[in-house]
């Protein structure tokens, strides 16, 4: 140990997951914060820096120079120790970074020179004491040639002359940089490496919205086709999403079918539930027959990519009894103790049309190559996006593997966890590799409520590897707030989860203000699209398209703002039935505030209290607030400012902030 000569500790390192076993999440050209505490005995200051390059992630314990092609940034201290930094990664796939810190002796020397000379003290011996720690640079044998020349004008500038002049040579901001960049880290501490999976865009940041194919253009009982769906692509690109999410395309089969209303007793010309898969006419690889081809499917993402959405499939482990699979290999599925294949249960539910598949059968090998086929087969049809029905029911060693494996060939493809479980289920699954989750925001309707969840989502660790996605709606999940707030409650829903999350989506017939319960007290709908067509008039008045469109397009001018969840902030709002929130850019060049009122049936009032450093605002100077919704803008100055909202009007404001 006495050999050991490095003095720092490095501790606390951030991203981490799971002690580095695990990545961090980072997406391309977004800031990641990268964070640690770094102690360092007696008073002497230190200097610190990340290293970070591409993956993976090996040991560099004893590296006195980052590995070749890895970049070098400077960590800046915060107070109490803790150094940060932001750094923006270029590409997607596996890359690493490490955090490395060492005594800094010749700013230590500076700063007692400073105080020294502040104290009226002779300082022709501490200024021979610089010009010997720049000698001592010039020992490395490593030194490009321009810095030896440098350190020797250095060691010469601090060694005589007038003291004025070799102070002002000691201080200049180049010999401070010349100094660090020629230390001998040798001494250091590096802690690290640690991995990164860095996404594509969309992955930090996405609106997505959800669509049946097989409604649109449709004419019970006649199915809507590929072709008549890409019809509304345009209609959809235009509200502003980025992402159309397709529920199953494949065959459908007629054992045990689901009914209208999911019913056990379906009609000749109801259609069944495209999550029971597999029919004649093939299972995963396939699609439903009433849609077109395969080559109409190819020609619907063409013509998505065209609009400027990507298309997302889902991606739902399970088959129909009829699935080809059943007869071809019954030991991918369980057996009840009479022989027969256990359907899918979640007491008191039953889905008699499923068969969840048996992930430790003795056959289990050739499953689990077949459904990462099933994937890669739909990756080469272009589809780079996949919704993950109900993972948590699945084992988390067949995703962990299967999106290692998908990877691999494909580091683009992004996969979302629909996986309304417990909190640590759902959190493993965003370790293990998920890119985003679905997450509890339908429950979230109170003040408390929202407030709790979005500084858990936003300030604690899960920031580090969870990337949540914000439904309004989805074909299973009617709230209450919906069934009974009116249109009122619609807009705030969607201005809530457009504005405090960096991905959001909604699932069609949301801006037709569709809120009719099956029955009272569930959250399904009447008259399902799971079960039934479901044509529907997009040309109606009263749609909230128009709304939709514009939360779309403050996100996408704010993009600095909404896509950096770490910068999220709460402030107080003198309403229980009020909600502020700001977002920024890490710079601060970009801030929203958005002020809501959560009651869609009063108006409300109240006065703020900001954090106007949070913000960037100066508590002296006036700022304009402008409304992005409405084009109001308003003259403020302080933290305390009043805000009235009329939820039949207007339920919240959506302030861009700038300082006059």
């Amino acid at each position: 140990m006495q050999a050991d000569r490095r003095r720092v500790v490095v501790d606390r390192v951030r991203p981490l997951v799971d002690c580095g076993e695990l990545p961090a999440k980072a997406t391309v050209n977004l800031p990641l914060r990268v964070s640690a505490t770094l102690a360092l005995d007696g008073h002497d200051p230190l200097q610190a820096w990340a290293w970070v390059g591409r993956g993976p992630a090996e040991p560099l314990l004893d590296a006195a120079s980052p590995p070749r092609g890895w970049r070098e940034t400077r960590l800046d201290p915060l107070g109490n120790d803790v150094y940060a930094t932001w750094l923006v990664i270029p590409r997607a796939g596996p890359w690493a970074f490490a955090v490395g810190g060492m005594p800094d002796d010749y700013g230590g020397w500076l700063r007692d020179l400073r105080i020294r000379s502040e104290a009226g003290q002779e300082l022709d011996v501490e200024l021979q004491e610089g010009a010997a720690l720049a000698r001592r640079r010039l020992q490395r044998k490593d030194l490009r040639d321009a810095d030896r020349r440098a350190l020797e004008a250095l060691a010469a500038a601090l060694a005589s002359g007038p003291v004025q002049q070799r102070m002002r040579a000691a201080e200049r901001a180049a010999a401070v940089e010349l100094m660090r960049r020629t230390a001998d880290r040798s001494r250091a501490t590096i802690a690290g490496a640690f991995p990164l999976a860095v996404d594509r865009e969309l992955a930090g940041m996405s609106a997505w919205y959800e669509m049946f194919p097989r409604s649109e253009g449709a004419a019970p009982p006649r199915s809507g086709t590929f072709a008549t769906a890409a019809q509304r692509l345009p209609a959809i690109a235009a509200m502003g999403f980025d992402v159309v999410y397709l529920p199953p395309i494949h065959p459908i089969g007629t054992t045990f079918r689901k009914g209208r209303n999911n019913t056990l007793d379906p009609g000749p010309d109801d259609p069944g539930s495209p999550w029971a898969i597999g029919a004649r006419a093939g299972g995963h690889d396939a699609v439903h027959p009433d849609l077109g081809t395969i080559a109409g499917f190819d020609d619907f993402v063409t013509a998505a990519r065209k609009a400027g959405v990507e298309v997302a499939l889902d991606y739902a482990l399970q088959c129909s009894p009829d699935h080809p699979w059943v007869k071809q290999h019954p030991a991918w599925f369980r057996h009840r103790v009479d022989g027969s294949v256990r359907y899918a249960e979640n007491p008191p539910k039953r889905y008699q049309d499923i068969y969840p598949f048996d992930f430790d059968s003795e056959d289990a090998g050739n499953l689990w190559a077949a459904l990462r086929d099933v994937m890669l087969h739909w990756v080469r049809h272009g589809v780079r996006i996949f919704r993950v029905d109900n993972p948590h029911t699945k084992p988390f060693r067949f995703w962990k593997w299967l999106i290692a494996e998908v990877r691999r060939q494909h580091p683009d493809v992004l996969f979302l966890a629909e996986a309304f479980t417990r909190p640590a289920v759902m959190q493993h699954l965003a370790k293990i590799g998920f890119s985003q989750s679905y997450t509890y925001f339908t429950w979230r309707n109170s003040k408390w409520e929202l407030s709790e969840y979005l500084h858990e989502l936003s300030q604690t660790e899960q920031v580090d590897w969870f990337r949540p996605n914000f439904w309004v709606n989805t074909p299973d999940i009617l709230h209450a707030t919906l069934q009974r707030g009116g249109p009122p409650a619609f807009r705030l829903r969607a201005v809530l989860a457009a504005i405090t999350c960096p991905s959001w989506g909604m699932y069609s017939g949301y801006e037709l203000y569709e809120n009719t319960p099956l029955r009272e007290g569930s959250e399904e709908y009447l008259d399902s699209e799971k079960y039934q067509l479901k044509p529907r008039d997009w040309n109606q008045p009263q749609s909230l398209g128009p709304f939709i469109t514009r939360l779309n397009e403050i996100r996408r001018g704010h993009r600095g703002a909404i896509a950096q969840l770490d910068t999220l902030r709460l402030h107080h709002v003198g309403n229980e039935a009020m909600l502020c929130v700001s977002r920024s850019s890490v710079t601060r060049d970009d801030v929203l505030l958005l002020v809501a009122n959560l009651d869609p049936f009063t108006s409300q009032e109240a006065t703020t209290w900001l954090d106007l450093q949070a913000l960037g605002i100066a508590a002296d100077r006036p700022f304009e607030a402008r409304d992005e919704l409405t084009g109001a803008s308003y003259l403020w100055q302080g933290p305390a400012n009043y805000v009235r909202l009329d939820p039949s009007v207007q339920p919240a404001h959506v302030l861009s902030l700038h300082q006059r």
